[in-house]
């Protein structure tokens, strides 16, 4: 028996379903970009303008699991729905912030209801598409939306922040959310809802302590180091995960279906969107400072360079789902991590001069807009209807882990190879000296106004990054290898049954 086929209602309800993918994506890297002028306007500490980035991917990540089970059982379009009216009205009240107290709850709270729109974005898509091929193809779409939305961040805001305060970023949520209330009533049907039992509360606070826990320590390791509270977060994110699983393997109606897990084929896709996105997003943040920074480039120029790389996600992002029917996974997948790893070993071997930079990005697009589309397809077809939610969530959750680990763990690297391989002048106060060894941006800051010592330590801060870049990039290609291997013993099995 034959799944009915989509019709244009369908395919419009796709379309307005893309809006908040692309918003809560390009969310995850715009702020970046917008620091300088809000640091200039609210003066936060360092430690507060670490917490303007982090609240935000760190709610986010520790509700996905939770969003995905509530959704499964009060239905996803009236989820969906209400986040976005939550996410548009908080944007707007962050944007109106005077102190970095106000921003920092802001991005919090957009955190809580962007944690809303993801897990329902991809469980509504199994609901208006049946047909498995026209399924594919909408999975497409959206796993472009998803890898195109992070590299879009520091585009979209390099033009707004030309033009615009920094708090236009903020303001962008209106125009993208309000087409989705108004349209997404009529467009959207409601997804299959499981009613076999209420959300566990206990199960609620437990997956977010535990991811919470974890993706904190994981960024406090890369940006601190190894102390206390590194350990006392990674502490109790691991217990409360325990507990957690523990809890779900005796309820009737657990919060998470773990025997999603089991599936060889579910959990290889995740891990390898996982490590994907985290090569994504830890090549964007460096890649900008290069451009920015060590060649001197202005936001917008900077976010240019990156327009190739964007536009190619977008085409093989769809030409990839003809391929994917003839090519079995297990040996489509690798090669296109290969074209990953062929980007980050161009800069290793080249160096960060702006045409090879150009290349490698559109190298890497290349490569993870592919795997998003399929790696995705594999996760939604992996899971029942009625799990569609929970199996949306994980895959969610692992994407905002990718994140962290592309900004905090290779971000974190960079930083302590840049540290190493800084060797300042003599005749810096040790403030400066700290100063110029924190950031490649507090090195040009203090070279300012210096004369001749400012040249000598503009010069020896954009060598010591340079070589920072190059050992970063050979991390890289070693996780490359490492996601290869996840997918040919993955999906070799799914090929051979």
């Amino acid at each position: 028996m034959t799944s009915p086929r989509a019709s244009l209602k369908h395919w419009l309800g796709l379309a307005v379903l893309m809006l908040p993918v692309l918003l809560v994506t390009i969310d995850n890297t715009i702020l970046g970009f917008a620091l300088p002028k809000i640091a200039e306007a609210l003066s936060p500490n360092a430690s507060q303008q670490l917490w303007m980035v982090d609240a935000y991917s760190l709610v986010l990540a520790g509700l996905l699991v939770t969003m995905g089970g509530i959704g499964d059982r009060v239905g996803h379009r009236r989820l969906l729905l209400l986040g976005a009216l939550g996410f548009a009205l908080v944007s707007v009240l962050t944007a109106l912030s005077t102190t970095p107290a106000q921003l920092i709850g802001g991005r919090a709270l957009m955190g809580i209801f962007g944690a809303m729109l993801m897990p329902s974005t991809l469980a509504l898509i199994g609901t208006l598409f049946e047909d498995r091929e026209q399924r594919r193809i909408a999975v497409a779409v959206w796993a472009t939306c998803l890898t195109v939305g992070s590299a879009l961040g520091p585009l979209i805001g390099g033009v707004l922040l030309q033009f615009f305060s920094w708090s236009s970023i903020f303001f962008l949520a209106v125009p993208v959310l309000v087409p989705l209330l108004i349209f997404g009533p009529l467009l959207l049907p409601e997804s299959a809802r499981d009613l076999a039992g209420k959300v566990d509360l206990p199960s609620v606070l437990l997956s977010m302590l535990a991811l919470t826990g974890i993706v904190y320590a994981i960024k406090h390791l890369a940006g601190v180091g190894a102390d206390g509270m590194a350990a006392v977060a990674l502490l109790v994110g691991v217990v409360a995960g325990v507990v957690f699983v523990r809890r779900q393997l005796r309820l009737a109606v657990p919060l998470l279906d773990l025997s999603l897990l089991r599936n060889g084929t579910f959990t290889g896709a995740i891990l390898v969107n996982l490590l994907s996105l985290a090569l994504l997003v830890g090549f964007v943040f460096f890649a900008t400072q290069s451009l920015q920074i060590v060649l001197g480039l202005a936001p917008l120029a900077a976010s240019l360079a990156l327009v190739p790389g964007q536009i190619l996600a977008i085409v093989i992002g769809m030409a990839i789902v003809p391929i994917a029917r003839r090519v079995p996974a297990h040996r489509l997948v690798p090669v296109l991590l290969g074209f990953a790893g062929a980007a980050f070993l161009l800069v290793a071997v080249a160096g960060g001069s702006l045409p090879v930079l150009v290349v490698a990005f559109a190298l890497l697009n290349i490569g993870v807009g592919a795997i998003a589309s399929v790696s995705t397809d594999l996760v939604l077809s992996a899971a029942p209807p009625t799990k569609a939610g929970a199996a949306s969530a994980i895959s969610e959750t692992a994407y905002e882990v990718g994140v962290v680990f592309g900004t905090t763990v290779l971000g974190g690297l960079l930083a302590a190879e840049y540290r190493g391989a800084l060797v300042l002048p003599g005749s810096l106060t040790d403030e400066q000296a700290w100063l110029s060894g924190e950031t490649l941006a507090g090195a040009h800051v203090v070279a300012s106004g210096m004369g001749e010592v400012g040249i000598e330590l503009m010069a020896v801060a954009n060598v010591a990054f340079g070589a920072a870049v190059v050992q970063v990039s050979w991390l890289a290609v070693m996780l490359t290898g490492l996601a290869i291997a996840v997918a040919w013993r993955s999906f070799k099995a799914m090929a051979l049954n």
